[in-house]
């Protein structure tokens, strides 16, 4: 078994106005980062072997103070970049409930229908997060805690991926900055099946 720590990194400025973030690159906020301080305080015990996160300045900043407390080096990867929300992205969720309540309503209950315009379907961005897994699990076959560092509603979807359980309102997860679950994974399992198809 393998452990995962999903972390979520401290809020931003857009996290506490409301905002969808989706790939715009912000830092963390006076209060995020209190809480990646109450983060690292909440997992100090919990063994890390690698410390991977999102490229998003957030994402790494909170990465990077973790790593420093525990002599490993943060490795940002690419492609577990936030999924994009297109023409979403800056908006409050508040004006896209108002403006568009139909597609709000749709993207809360069944997201997988749902594409932002000139965003990314949810479809692409489970195939992406698959295929890093997928590296992640080969490279850590042996049990072992890695922890990865990932925004909302990111940090959803991997889950979602790596237990095949039900996704939430993507968008009301955003309330969780600054929190972290540990995820065990049957890496012989989750490379055949959970990871195969998406």
């Amino acid at each position: 078994m393998l452990r995962i720590l999903l972390i979520r990194p401290g809020a931003t400025e857009f996290d506490e106005q409301g905002r969808i973030q989706g790939t715009l690159d912000i830092p963390l906020s006076h209060d995020g980062r209190r809480q990646v301080d109450e983060v690292i305080a909440a997992v100090q015990d919990v063994a890390m072997d690698a410390i991977y996160s999102s490229p998003c300045q957030a994402a790494q900043q909170t990465a990077e103070a973790l790593a420093a407390l525990r002599g490993l080096k943060a490795r940002p990867l690419e492609k577990l970049h936030n999924l994009n929300q297109g023409l979403w992205q800056g908006m409050l969720i508040s004006d896209v409930k108002t403006k568009q309540p139909k597609v709000f309503r749709q993207w809360q209950e069944q997201p997988e229908r749902v594409c932002p315009p000139q965003g990314e379907t949810l479809l692409g961005a489970k195939q992406r997060i698959a295929e890093v897994l997928r590296k992640l699990l080969k490279k850590h076959k042996l049990a072992g805690s890695i922890a990865i560092v990932a925004p909302e509603p990111l940090a959803t979807v991997i889950r979602h991926v790596l237990c095949q359980d039900d996704l939430a309102d993507l968008w009301q997860t955003c309330l969780g900055c600054g929190k972290w679950e540990t995820v065990e994974v049957d890496v012989a399992l989750a490379g055949r099946a959970a990871l195969g198809d998406g």
